[in-house]
Order: structure tokens, then sequence, then C-alpha cells
């Protein structure tokens, strides 16, 4: 399979999920980094059965099969979503998107150490189909969780695995979360407040020296994922069914992207609370919501944990 059409496939899968979510009431801002979090959720359950490449087959094909579904379906002037206009930040979004996506597809990953990158993992994953366990001595990720591996697994899965195509996977999860901070703008046509927000995006990629983009540190994942949480409690605190959907994939995917986000859990969980209680109408509506889904979740993860001992 070449580059390009692994690469549209990808590409399709994602705008699956991303139209759906968006019709599910998620903001289209936050609709992009919401998708790929969903897809690493239901990856991490497949992987967790020992069936990942299986999985990352389904995920990815479901989500194509959910874009015919939608494209289809608007051409028969069904389900259509309302457009949300493009403005100067759009853009700007997506000329650093082509621009630094293919300043990394080029670029070598630079290693620091034995346990600050993901490389490893992702290719073993890539080639083997399955996570590394106890028995494999060659990795001692135990304290690393294979969130952000098993996302870039799954685009070097269909672009090929290199160098190149890890560094653009972490970069798509970046710049997803990124563009989910413009939807905190209350008016988008203001052009001096959305360049004032490119222009402090651009520097936290270009000047920060201790985060580079051509490594695959978390180190810049964690802050970006939980900004963009933050964004959507914001966002979402007058609907309740919505708040209490985002909070949970965001904290449960923050969670496996390393042991130490537990304090950007808690920064998440603080504002979370603060909003309950300054919208007290929506808080029982949000208390059982988030009771309901946590409580499937849960349901979910111990289905998938026993299916996993059993094999």
């Amino acid at each position: 399979m070449s580059i390009w059409i692994g690469f549209i496939l990808y590409a399709i899968g994602l705008l699956g999920y991303n139209g759906t979510l968006r019709r599910l009431g998620v903001s289209p801002y936050l609709a992009w980094i919401t998708a790929m979090l969903v897809q690493i959720l239901m990856l991490y359950g497949f992987a967790m059965t020992g069936w990942l490449t299986i999985g990352i087959h389904i995920v990815t094909y479901f989500g194509i099969g959910l874009a015919l579904l939608w494209l289809g379906l608007s051409f028969f002037h069904k389900a259509r979503l309302r457009f949300e206009g493009i403005h100067l930040f759009d853009f700007w979004m997506v000329g650093l998107g082509i621009a630094t996506g293919q300043t990394l597809w080029h670029s070598p990953l630079v290693h620091y150490d034995n346990f600050s990158h993901w490389a490893v993992m992702v290719k073993f994953m890539v080639f083997t189909g399955r996570l590394p366990g106890a028995s494999d001595h060659l990795i001692s990720f135990t304290s690393y969780p294979p969130a952000t591996a098993l996302f870039i697994t799954q685009f070097a899965h269909w672009v090929g695995f290199s160098d190149g195509a890890m560094l653009v996977a972490q970069f798509i999860l970046i710049w997803g979360a990124a563009y989910a901070i413009f939807a905190g703008l209350r008016d988008r046509s203001r052009a001096l407040t959305s360049f004032a927000l490119c222009f402090t995006l651009a520097i936290s990629f270009v000047f920060d020296v201790a985060i580079r983009l051509n490594n695959l540190l978390v180190d810049y994942v964690l802050p970006i994922l939980t900004i963009a949480a933050l964004i959507g409690i914001f966002i979402y605190r007058k609907h309740p069914l919505l708040l209490s959907a985002h909070v949970i994939i965001f904290i449960s995917a923050l969670l496996l992207v390393k042991n130490s986000a537990t304090f950007f859990v808690i920064i998440i969980g603080t504002y979370f609370l603060y909003t309950l209680i300054t919208n007290p109408l929506a808080m029982a509506s949000t208390t059982y919501y988030s009771y309901s889904i946590w409580h499937y979740a849960r349901i979910g993860n111990l289905a998938v944990c026993l299916v996993g001992m059993a094999r």
C-alpha cells in the first residue's frame, strides 16, 4: 500500500468520527481532538484483548463507513452540518499544519534516553500487532501507558513505519488539541484576538527548547490536551450530557498518556466541579449523566480485562 493511499484511508476514517461527533453536538473545533481520543480509547480496548491489528482495521474502516454514511445522507439533503464559516485562524492553522507536517516528515527522530520516547513501543506494535508484555525484555514501559503510542501505531500502520510518520502522527494529535483552543473565542471574527492565540501557539512551538516536536516526548501533549479539556468544559457548561462525556473521554485519555497526568486530571476535575457549582440547574443532570457514563465505562473496562485475562 502506498503512503498516499494509506493516508487517505486514515484521513477519511478520521473525518467519519469527526462528522459523527459534530452531529451529536460536539463543537466543530473540539471534534478533531475528541475524535482522535475516542479512537485511542477504542484501540486500547482492542490492544488489551490482543487484537491490536484487527482493531486498527475495525476502528479505521468503521470511521470510513461513517464518512460514507454522512456523505450519502448529505447528498439527499439529510443530516447536513451547519457551515461554521471560515476565519483567519483557520488559514493559519491549515498553513501551520501543512508546513510543520512536511518538515517533520523529513526530520529524523531525536532520542534522549531509553524511557523518554515511545518509538521502540510503536515499532514493536507495528510489526508484532500487540502490546509489549512482561516477557518482552527489550521494552521496559511498565510505567508508561500506551495512549500516544497506539495513536501513532494506527497512523504508521497505514502510511508505513518511519521516523517522519511517527513525528507527523504525534503532531496531528497536538494540532487537533491546539485547534480546540479557538472554540473558546466568543467572537471569532475579531482578527486581533485570533492572531494573539496564533502567536502564542507559534511561540510555544518554536521557542520551547525543552519540548520539541522532533521527538516523542509527551511533555507537550499533556498540557495541550488539558487546555483542550478545559475549553470543552467551558463550551459545554450548559449541556450536561456533552459535558459529562467530554470530561470522561479527556480524563481517560490523559491517564492513558502518562501516569503523571494525574496532576492535569486534578486541574480538569477542579474546573469541572467549579462549573457544576456555578451552574446549579445543570448540576443534577450532569451528576446523573456522569455516573451513568462512568458506570458503563467501568463495565466495558472490566469486560476488556476479563477477555485479556482469558487470552
